[in-house]
Formats: structure tokens, C-alpha cells, sequence
């Protein structure tokens, strides 16, 4: 079972190359031929030539007995309707669409289509990131719900274990980097010197998190 990816660009092409490398079964799409000579000769997949939401032009790809669909065009308007199509005419099990507009994310998520929004992910790091070099949200689960933050153990809380910075739901360490090798920690585990960590983060606990921790952020949620 294949994977369907519309839309050419830098995260398209970036993308269908990491997953052909993966040996997965990768299929692009895009309307302009040029944008698909851009794949090196040794991309394994298969190119379509076409607009991305037409149903001939995704039953050319496979879209029948695809896995999954990602729809990451430049526009929001055309991604929302490949995914919408794909989820609810073909039944793709899964199906992602690319926003630049954050503020649509939870009209699609109830739309079932999950979503991915590289200018609202990109503007919270980049602020944590000047406010703080030491700690990095590196993902979220759903529209800014929870995220994933990557931080580094300050001097205060060497010594401590892991239960102690965790608040049942709302903070929880899920990983943790020492001397180069990462695991699940226990609550018992102890923080040392150079750990790294990574924590899980109810979006409206962000600000608890920066306090337990030390970091001296403001994380919080109000007013984005």
C-alpha cells in the first residue's frame, strides 16, 4: 500500500525522497511536469502528471489501495480539497494536508483530516528559541494541544528524579539522552549532569512547565 504525495515543492520533493529512500512505495503529483524533473534519477517512485484533486489524476496513482495521502501544495485551499476528497470519496486511512493558515487547523481536524502547520510550529520554536537556547519544542499532537519539548537539565534540578518534574496530565518526561544513548525513563530515575530530556506538554500547562523546570520562559498560551 502506497503513499500519495501532491505537490511538488520543497517539503514534497524533500519528503518523497526520504520515504523512497525508506524503500516505501511513494507516488507524486503535480500539474507542472518541471516540478517533477526536479526528482533525482534514482527516485524510486512513480510521477503523475495532473491536478491533484481530480479524481481520474489520484485514481491514476493508486488511490484506491493507498495508505495514506499528503497534500502539501503551496495553496491551503487546494490541500484541503485533496485531503477532503481522498478522506471522504476514497477513504484513504490517512491523510494530512499542509497549512500555512494554523487558524483553519481545527475546522479540518474536525473534518478528520489531520493537519500540519509549518508557519505556527515554526514561529513558537523560533520564540522559545530566542528566549531560551536550551529548550525546543520539536513537535505537537494536534493544533498546538501538546507538544513536545526537548530541554536540557539546568543545574537546579540535578539530583531530582523524574517524578518530581512531572505533573500528571499536563507534564510528563517521556525520553531522556544520556552520554549519547536515549531511553524511557523511570519515575525513579535520577537527572544528571549533561541529560537531556524530553517531555511531553499540555498545551495549557506550558507555563507550569517553565517553572518546574527552571528555564525562564514565557510559555505561555495567551495571547497567540
Amino acid at each position: 500500500m502506497g503513499i500519495i504525495i501532491v505537490g511538488v515543492g520543497r517539503l514534497g520533493l524533500s519528503l518523497a525522497l526520504a520515504l523512497s529512500r525508506q524503500r516505501r512505495q511513494v507516488t507524486v503529483i503535480d500539474r507542472d511536469p518541471r516540478a517533477l524533473d526536479a526528482l533525482p534519477d534514482d527516485f524510486s517512485g512513480r510521477r503523475v502528471v495532473g491536478v491533484g484533486f481530480d479524481r481520474d489524476v489520484l485514481g491514476e496513482a493508486g488511490v484506491e489501495s493507498a495508505s495514506a495521502v499528503v497534500a502539501c501544495t503551496s495553496a491551503d485551499e487546494t490541500n484541503i480539497v485533496v485531503a477532503h476528497t481522498a478522506k471522504h470519496l476514497f477513504h484513504v486511512p490517512t491523510v494530512i494536508a499542509r497549512l500555512y493558515n494554523a487558524e483553519k487547523a481545527e475546522t479540518y481536524r474536525r473534518l478528520g483530516i489531520r493537519t500540519v502547520s509549518t508557519t505556527g510550529w515554526g514561529v513558537r520554536s523560533i520564540t522559545q528559541l530566542l528566549s531560551y537556547d536550551k529548550v525546543e519544542v520539536i513537535g505537537e499532537v494536534g493544533p498546538g494541544d501538546v507538544s513536545l519539548v526537548r530541554v536540557e537539565v539546568p543545574d537546579l534540578l540535578e539530583g531530582c528524579n523524574v517524578q518530581s518534574v512531572s505533573v500528571p496530565g499536563e507534564v510528563g518526561v517521556v525520553a531522556l539522552v544520556r552520554d549519547g544513548r536515549s531511553c524511557v525513563p523511570a519515575l525513579g530515575t535520577v537527572l544528571a549532569h549533561g541529560d537531556v530530556v524530553v517531555a511531553v506538554v499540555d498545551g495549557r500547562s506550558l507555563g507550569t512547565f517553565g517553572r518546574i523546570w527552571g528555564v525562564g520562559l514565557n510559555l505561555s498560551t495567551e495571547g497567540r
